[in-house]
């Protein structure tokens, strides 16, 4: 496999798990599962909302207001998913 295909698609993946890891960690705190006065909770939750606010943010600009759901991590996770396909497919069809 080339190493460029192999890089863009692991960080499709790496992407794909920190946009996950940062919905759970914000239903945690927003059900008070996790304290955050902990200095390592805030910490892992900051560093999380850093790594994905600036990808969310423009889909939760065209958004309309849901009443306080935000499907913006469903959208961008659907993102992903179709630009490794699109790829997959229409760029590398050869080496798979």
């Amino acid at each position: 496999m080339n190493p460029f295909i192999w890089l863009i698609e692991a960080l499709i993946e790496l992407v794909t798990w920190i946009v996950i890891a940062s919905a759970i960690m914000s239903w945690l705190v927003a059900f008070g599962v996790v304290n955050m006065r902990n200095q390592f909770i805030r910490t892992i939750v900051e560093t999380l909302y850093r790594l994905t606010e600036p990808m969310l943010r423009p889909i939760r600009r065209m958004l309309p207001n849901l009443g306080g759901v935000d499907i913006s991590p469903v959208i961008l996770l659907l993102g992903l998913f179709f630009v490794r396909e699109a790829l997959r497919y229409y760029i590398w069809p050869s080496f798979y």
